[in-house]
């Protein structure tokens, strides 16, 4: 299932994430007070993106306030809204924002994504993620998180009916015809009638068929459930992964899971993380991570790991590996995936928690690569050619600083070495990902009778 020495284009995302990964970024000169409110601060790291030919920006999101605001700047603007606005200030730069199944009806998302896909002339795209914790499920009159299987279940019937809702309206549905005084055929909108476990939705939406069909659906989650659902729904997969083994594993996975679903495995572009930390030389690339380590704050960080692995922070020597009795995968019914690599490498490297929050500092679990501008590419180039990625989501440590790096000095090396575009050469975010149009399940093409597909206009009068 590896694709060897394939040199197909690497596919690139700018993971925007405030002022940058590392949770210490927020204290270095560079970082704006009030970078995750900033539409300034977000405009120039879109810009700069697009000037480095990136396939799409991507912005996570909560339902939550995540962690202690003492720790790091935590306020964050809902990011569809915020797409909107790069939407204006960019031409080609696929953009892609979180949103919940757990929190959301698929109606208003569904017609949010597809308002998204239109104001930017088809360049969206939705990160479907399933929402974990007991903080998040209060915010919405919970008393705790729906059980991790349960989510995905929902998430399964959500994705069902949004992609319903989107096919509501036949493509060749509006004609706009004022000889006529028909504005759309209404036989070419359509309820979809949809009762489910979950979900009761006649329809049809109020917004016609987007550009893309569908924005481009995006996946993160690596548990069992979440790559079942990914095999089945997601065109684009974020993932971490620490070592090329587990990547290359993880990779051929999805891959066969999407097979045996019955869908082209090469529908799916597979991203991992890299949090790449860039100097003129490998000692200055060093240094500055060390630098971002140091200036951690130790009390934060052991909460938040201690939230993390549900143990109590008492337990948690600063100077001592984990303790042995933690919980299993099993127990953990949020964000199980990221709980193993968590304790995995804790284990692999016999990290005290000291190191181990030095380590997740950087990217929370994905890896963390320090070095000169032509060792991330050499990493970038040698996971891609080794079958453990169609491409990488970029999580610069620090911002604006990181990403122009990233565009100025690695980018170019990666278009010498012919694996990244030197342009864009498509208008919609499908496009730059390489990915088809989705046809409409609810709606033939008419046939006009002359050979064409289109509206039958006698049909009309």
């Amino acid at each position: 299932m590896t694709r060897g020495t394939d040199r197909k284009h690497l596919h690139l995302n700018a993971f925007l994430m405030s002022v940058g990964h590392h949770e210490a970024a927020w204290r270095l000169p560079e970082s704006p007070a009030s970078g995750g409110t900033d539409l300034a601060h977000y405009t120039r790291l879109a810009r700069i993106a697009e000037r480095g030919l990136l396939d799409s920006l991507f912005l996570a999101d909560s339902p939550v306030l995540m962690g202690d605001p003492g720790r790091r700047p935590g306020s964050k603007l809902e990011p569809t809204v915020l797409l909107t606005a790069l939407a204006a200030v960019t031409r080609r730069i696929g953009l892609i924002a979180t949103a919940s199944t757990s929190y959301n009806e698929p109606y208003n998302l569904a017609r949010r994504f597809a308002s998204v896909d239109h104001v930017s002339g088809g360049r969206a795209g939705w990160n479907i993620v399933t929402t974990a914790g007991a903080d998040a499920a209060r915010n919405f009159g919970l008393d705790d998180t729906p059980l991790h299987h349960d989510r995905y279940l929902r998430a399964a019937e959500f994705v069902d009916v949004a992609t319903k809702l989107w096919d509501s309206w036949a493509d060749d549905a509006v004609l706009g015809d004022k000889d006529l005084g028909v504005h759309a055929r209404a036989e070419r909108v359509r309820r979809i009638d949809h009762k489910g476990a979950y979900f009761r939705v006649d329809g049809p939406l109020n917004v016609e068929r987007s550009p893309q069909g569908y924005p481009l659906l995006v996946q993160a989650g690596s548990s069992e459930d979440g790559r079942d659902f990914a095999a089945r729904y997601a065109e684009a997969v974020f993932t971490a992964q620490q070592t090329l083994d587990d990547g290359i594993a993880f990779y051929q996975d999805v891959k066969r899971r999407a097979a045996a679903a019955g869908r082209d495995p090469e529908g799916i572009r597979i991203l991992p993380g890299i949090v790449p930390v860039i100097g003129d030389t490998e000692a200055e690339a060093r240094a500055l991570d060390e630098e971002l380590d140091r200036l951690i704050r130790p009390e934060y960080a052991k909460l938040q790991l201690a939230r993390t692995l549900r143990v109590h922070p008492d337990a948690l020597g600063l100077d001592e590996e984990l303790p042995d009795d933690l919980p299993t995968e099993d127990e953990i019914e949020g964000a199980k995936s990221r709980y193993t690599l968590i304790v995995d490498l804790a284990r692999r490297e016999r990290l005290t928690v000291r190191r181990l929050i030095g380590r997740l500092g950087g990217g929370r679990g994905h890896r963390t690569f320090a070095g000169t501008a032509e060792q991330v590419a050499d990493t970038i180039q040698h996971w891609h050619e080794a079958g453990a990625a169609d491409g990488f989501n970029i999580m610069p440590a620090v911002l604006p600083s990181g990403l122009e790096l990233f565009v100025d000095r690695v980018v170019p090396l990666l278009q010498e070495r012919d694996l990244f575009r030197t342009e864009y050469t498509g208008t919609t975010l499908r496009e730059h990902y390489g990915l088809p149009r989705p046809a409409n399940r609810l709606f033939e093409p008419v046939d006009t009778g002359d050979g064409h597909l289109g509206i039958a206009l006698a049909g009309a009068r």
